[in-house]
């Protein structure tokens, strides 16, 4: 132990569990001519302990090429496979060499990569976890190559191209990044073809993990000059510099190994029935809808899980993880839902990890659906998929959710509060990289998947989207007014909700997917992000920022306890208070799609901010509402109204009557808190 390669002076320890094997062979590679200069034979009865093989070398260079071929008897019938002739990767790998230009060719599925062991002497000069607070965080969800692959900089499709774009990203005024997957990932692994060209499409979002600890070479702008290890953590020391925090999507429910007629890249070939989740007859589960299922709950496998963990904790300062289809982590060796699983447990409690943030995408490919629900520890946050839903929902006038959208707002506390944890556990969002943008969120009203070689039976048919009038784009002004309209009510929302806002690459000058809602296999324009649309949609952008300032500013807008109705002792008002057209009267239930509440500003312990009184109109009518009364000294100001030509007042307007106007639109007051 450790498993991988550790290096101690001179001499190079390779281990690796294998438990079924008669035969392993151990192999050295030049890591710039790719030439064999070492062989190593494993003799069971000096190089093995328990189900563990292990060799010490020494004399080897600083950085070298390795790979490992396996030899046992397979037993189909049990799980237990071997493919004598394929070199196989470490899963504890830190560099994988042979993947470093983007596009793998699918027609050489079998050509040969390397495990690399390299030195990092990185100096990160002091750089320390930023460890923002929870309700601090205003998440923005990225991919490496589609958000720079198209962007004016220098080293597009790179980390090294992120670091040029976080000016922008400090403008925006967003906390955090959340990466979509980094590690070492078969872009090879799609089974679908162009249906106009017959080009096979790539596994662009990389959920096709080959190994949880070697970053994408490919991801690297100079992969042989600069190695990809470096320009990460060169990636991370930046952020952190300009107060960003790095979270990172890990991919700990399947592999890109898939299923029997899937390609061989480590895991089928090592441990195949400690890795998968199979059934009696030897085959493999897929609860994750990609060929196979990891087997989380293994103690082995548990055990890479956490080491991968600390390994991005500790070598590569990332702050935290959202983990892809989180409640496949909840299922033991036969795939049952366990109540206390004990890796999500491990996680949780794991010290090294203990300020971390960790994130679950709560439900699977096969219908679990854990929101709300995840078996947590109070340190597991989610994507609060039923947040998106529901406020998609209540945005095109669907009526009679005035009572569930105001839990929502209010930061789940029916979904959450029970298991210990708080709002700022609800990750809020309104779109998410799996789906509609918002911009084809206003402009579809179905989606138009024929690009992606499935004949339009992939991604979801549950959109909840409305075009206002015409399919696609159009010239129509008044169909664009409604439509940014619409965009910037979704913005004010997800921004005055408690909670953790996380907001889609792009959403915010208005990017489209030409309403396909599932792009994860095209490595074109329909996903790289067209920053040509930053000028035309200046106004969208320039919202976004206003109302993450507002955001900012307002502590009553991200407060790390739940609202209690009960009434502040400062003011005489409760903290929270529920109402419609009418004072006093949320008419809860009802068949309307109206809603209006006030948030007292002494809500916070500590700490005095503005009353803010927030009005919303979804149905097609003009409206009149009520709102409080206010003295000539401490009037009501309008500050948003997102039917203006511009949203926000960069002077806010006094409000002298005892009610407004609204049509479908969103408008928000503030007051002074005199206490």
């Amino acid at each position: 132990m450790p498993l991988g390669v550790s290096r101690i002076e001179k001499i190079c320890n390779f281990a690796i569990f294998v438990p079924e094997a008669s035969d392993i062979k151990l192999n050295i590679f030049d890591s710039d001519s790719e030439q064999e200069i070492f062989t190593y034979q494993y003799c069971p009865e000096i190089n093995k302990t328990g189900t563990i093989w292990h060799m010490a070398i020494g004399g080897l260079p600083d950085r070298f090429l390795y790979t490992y071929q396996i030899s046992g008897i397979s037993k189909p019938s049990e799980g237990i496979l071997f493919f004598p002739e394929h070199h196989l990767i470490d899963p504890y790998a830190k560099s994988i060499h042979g993947l470093e230009k983007w596009g793998r060719d699918p027609e050489d599925p079998t050509k040969r990569i390397f495990n690399e062991y390299i030195e990092s002497k990185f100096d990160w000069q002091g750089d320390l976890p930023l460890q923002t607070p929870w309700n601090q965080l205003i998440i923005y969800e990225l991919h490496t190559r589609g958000f720079t692959q198209k962007a004016p900089i220098k080293h597009p499709g790179t980390f090294s191209g992120l670091i040029e774009q976080i000016d922008y990203l400090k403008e925006l005024g967003i906390t955090a990044i959340e990466l979509l997957p980094i590690h070492e990932f078969d872009e090879a692994d799609c089974p679908f073809f162009n249906p106009e060209t017959g080009e096979q499409l790539l596994s662009t979002w990389g959920y096709s993990s080959i190994n949880f600890f070697a970053l994408r070479s490919a991801f690297a702008a100079d992969s042989k000059k600069r190695h990809v290890i470096d320009e990460f953590k060169e990636m991370v020391k930046q952020f952190h510099r300009a107060g960003i925090e790095v979270i990172i999507d890990v991919v700990f429910n399947h592999s890109a190994e898939r299923d029997h007629t899937g390609p061989v890249f480590n895991y089928k070939g090592i441990a195949n029935s400690t890795y998968y989740i199979l059934d009696q007859a030897g085959d493999y589960f897929n609860f994750s809808g990609c060929g196979n299922t990891l087997n989380c709950n293994h103690p082995v496998v548990a055990q890479m899980i956490l080491e991968a963990l600390r390994y991005w904790v500790v070598e590569m300062h990332v702050d935290g993880f959202r983990f892809d289809l989180a409640s496949i982590m909840t299922r033991d060796q036969q795939g049952n839902v366990l109540s206390n699983p004990p890796v999500v447990e491990i996680i949780a409690k794991d010290p090294v990890l203990a300020n971390t943030k960790i994130i679950a995408e709560a439900w699977d490919a096969v219908g679990l659906y854990q929101v709300g629900d995840f078996p947590a520890h109070q340190r597991w946050a989610e994507w609060n998929g039923k947040y998106r839903d529901i406020l998609r929902r209540f945005c095109i006038g669907t009526t009679g959710l005035t009572g569930e959208v105001a839990s929502r707002l209010s930061g789940s506390e029916d979904m959450y509060q029970a298991s210990g944890r708080k709002p700022y556990h609800s990750i809020n969002f309104i779109t998410a990289h799996d789906g509609f943008p918002m911009m084809d969120l206003v402009s579809y009203n179905e989606k138009h998947n024929m690009a992606n070689g499935e004949n339009n039976r992939d991604g979801g048919n549950d959109n909840f989207s409305y075009n206002f009038g015409v399919e696609g784009p159009t010239d129509n002004s008044e169909i664009i007014h409604q439509r940014k309209k619409q965009i910037f009510n979704y913005i004010t929302l997800l921004m005055i909700s408690q909670g953790t806002p996380m907001i889609l690459a792009g959403d915010e000058f208005g990017r489209s997917q030409g309403g396909n809602n599932n792009v994860c296999f095209q490595d074109n324009e329909l996903f790289w992000l067209d920053w040509n649309l930053l000028e035309p949609n200046r106004d969208i952008f320039n919202y976004w920022k206003h109302i993450i300032q507002f955001r900012k500013k307002h502590p009553v807008l991200h407060r790390e306890n739940y609202f209690t109705g009960k009434i502040i002792q400062a003011t005489g008002s409760p903290d929270i208070s529920w109402h419609n057209r009418r004072l006093n009267q949320p008419e809860f239930g009802h068949t309307n799609s109206t809603l209006a509440f006030l948030i007292d500003g002494c809500s916070v312990l500590g700490k005095v901010d503005d009353h803010l009184y927030v009005i919303v109109n979804f149905s097609k009518e003009d409206l009149d509402f009520e709102i409080p009364i206010a003295g000539p000294d401490n009037p009501w100001l309008k500050i948003i109204d997102t039917s203006a030509p511009e949203p926000y007042f960069k002077i806010p307007s006094i409000v002298e009557k005892t009610s407004v106007s609204v049509t479908f639109s969103i408008q928000i007051f503030q007051q002074k808190a005199m206490k």
